[in-house]
């Protein structure tokens, strides 16, 4: 059973983590930025992890702007406030421009054998998140809702599902959760049109979301991704998709000091599956031990459906081609 989605050290699979791939926990590699060096590189470094691994999850953070791990030989994507922006301007457009991104980034991950990217972020933008910033779609939650359906639409239309974070919130949020446990005291109230997002999202079917490490203590004093209490909320919302936990290397899971607890810890509460993505020592600790579900069938079942569907380049090519046309045509619409 699938516990883990580990990160790896360079552009080549080493020995050991050929050997980590093969553990019965790994559910698959999450990439970055130093694991790309060319196409040919990345083509031929899926092919060797899928050796290992013929089920391995794939996966990568390709949402655009300063958060885009692959560049050479790749679209450069806007970020995701630009569309925002624009919507405030035109907004049928700005729907367009953002359908276009979602084909774009299915089309050119979908040719490297990669399942799917972590977008998109359903945070609201606020200037009192800098790690969000403008990584978030717009400040109102209606339009991040208009712009995330477009977006998967895109997504969707080449065949790869979307991952909504980070969930209930993140956006407005003071700190860094890569560096900081942050707290958000606000009630329920207060937090309501921070939740709106994932609501429509998840009635709308999104297939995964990503819960934030922040602690929300008018809900519970544990942070969201280590929380029975946020999971079950989900759940009772009628979100049947994958919770794919944050990175559990994050200064905001570190509470848990055993890297395997905090594996286990994610899965009491709901998890499917988690990210461990650049502590190599604590990669190489996890995967020594066993892990358990507590619905085994429900989270492959959920897993399953996070793979990318079948691929067909030159029947999809014509679509790629015209999405790529009109994010050139409008670009200084982004800026």
């Amino acid at each position: 059973m699938s516990a883990v989605i580990i990160g790896i050290e360079g552009t080549m699979l080493l020995a050991q983590e050929a050997a980590q791939l093969r553990r019965p926990f790994c559910a698959g590699v999450i990439l970055f930025s130093r694991n790309y060096s060319s196409p040919a590189q990345l083509k031929r470094l899926c092919a060797t992890i899928r050796a290992q691994h013929p089920d391995a999850i794939i996966c990568v953070d390709q949402e655009g702007g300063r958060v885009q791990r692959f560049r050479e030989g790749f679209t450069a994507l806007p970020a995701m406030g630009a569309l925002g922006r624009c919507f405030d301007r035109r907004p049928l457009l700005a729907c367009e421009l953002a359908e276009a991104v979602g084909v774009i980034i299915a089309y050119e991950l979908r040719q490297f054998s990669i399942d799917f990217s972590f977008t998109p972020v359903l945070d609201l933008h606020d200037p009192v998140s800098e790690v969000i910033g403008d990584r978030a779609l717009h400040a109102n939650p209606a339009v991040v809702v208009t712009l995330a359906d477009a977006l998967r639409r895109g997504l969707g239309n080449v065949g790869m599902i979307a991952v909504g974070k980070h969930y209930p919130g993140h956006g407005r949020v003071v700190g860094d959760s890569h560096h900081v446990l942050p707290q958000d005291p606000r009630s329920t109230d207060e937090r309501e049109p921070d939740l709106y997002p994932f609501i429509r999202q998840i009635e709308s079917g999104i297939e995964a979301l990503m819960p934030a490490h922040i602690v929300f203590p008018q809900r519970d004093h544990r942070p969201a991704s280590f929380s029975p209490v946020h999971i079950k909320e989900l759940r009772a919302r009628g979100f049947d998709g994958a919770i794919i936990s944050d990175d559990l290397d994050m200064a905001g899971a570190l509470g848990i000091a055993d890297p395997a607890e905090r594996i286990q810890a994610a899965l009491d509460a709901g998890a499917d599956v988690t990210l461990m993505c650049n502590d190599f020592s604590a990669i190489r600790q996890a995967l020594t031990r066993n892990y358990f579900h507590r619905d085994p069938a429900a989270s492959a079942r959920r897993l399953a459906n996070l793979r990318g569907r079948p691929f067909d380049a030159a029947a999809l090519e014509p679509a790629y081609r015209a999405a790529q046309e009109k994010l050139q045509a409008h670009a200084a619409q982004l800026l």
